[in-house]
């Protein structure tokens, strides 16, 4: 087929300098542009949901493509998968209506946050979870977090390199919580700033060490100061788990509201 289609990628970003294509570096973009631009012999271009960082992962990043050619949707699938190492894979595709946006369409974003909480590192899935030796308070955390539910300005949660331009985000959902030897963030909002997630984070770990009071972090919201707020988490931890569109999209049901 030809048309816009949109795709569902997941991918280990441990191995790429981030999702945007560069003029240097491996990127999952390029990857995933080139593998697509073989299956069809002719350039394509991918717009994508929400970039990702370099070491950030995603379980379902979702973009979308105008097909430059005749092609079965499995082609589009199996035939980028076939061009791309394993660190990318193509899960899903689908034929969209030509006014679905990968970015604008979308409703709402969701990341995941985990740490790996106790004495000593992790070996096992180190790419994919962030260490935090302190003992860490859990419903602390999720209790602090709570503040920044609804509509707020997250300029003090955002990088100086951020080029959006303006800071307020809705804030629909926000949990800590621990399972196991993890201590686990989960965030929903309807975009999210340059490093806001792991900002957010870097912030409630001071909250989790009893380094700052639960009270702290609404504090810090307000000021919309970024040098109030805690350091940057690192991004081994931060996984997208993908976009949430309007089910007349007919899009697979994780990524539908």
């Amino acid at each position: 087929m030809n048309g816009r289609v949109a795709l569902g990628i997941e991918y280990d970003g441990s191995e790429f300098l981030g999702w945007q294509r560069l003029k240097h570096g491996k990127t999952v973009q390029l990857a995933l542009e080139q593998a697509l631009s073989f299956v069809a012999d002719t350039p394509v271009t991918v717009t994508c949901a929400g970039r990702t960082d370099s070491g950030v992962h995603a379980r379902c990043q979702v973009v979308h493509f105008d097909a430059p050619c005749e092609r079965p949707l499995r082609a589009w699938l199996m035939g980028a998968n076939a061009r791309m190492a394993h660190a990318v894979t193509v899960r899903w595709a689908v034929p969209v209506e030509s006014t679905f946006h990968a970015r604008f369409s979308a409703v709402a974003r969701r990341y995941r946050y985990r740490i790996i909480n106790r004495a000593v590192r992790s070996s096992i899935g180190r790419d994919y979870l962030t260490w935090e030796r302190l003992p860490l308070d859990a419903d602390a955390m999720h209790r602090a977090a709570q503040a920044l539910l609804g509509e707020h300005d997250f300029n003090a949660f955002r990088s100086i390199q951020c080029q959006a331009p303006h800071a307020r985000r809705d804030m629909q959902h926000i949990a800590v919580y621990r399972e196991a030897e993890e201590v686990i963030v989960d965030v929903r909002a309807n975009a999210f700033l340059h490093h806001m997630v792991r900002n957010l984070v870097g912030s409630l770990l001071l909250i989790g060490r009893g380094e700052r009071a639960e009270s702290w972090l609404a504090e810090v919201l307000a000021s919309r100061d970024r040098t109030q707020a805690g350091p940057t988490a690192l991004a081994s931890g931060l996984c997208f788990l993908g976009p949430l569109y309007p089910a007349r999209f007919g899009l697979p049901e994780e990524v539908s509201a």
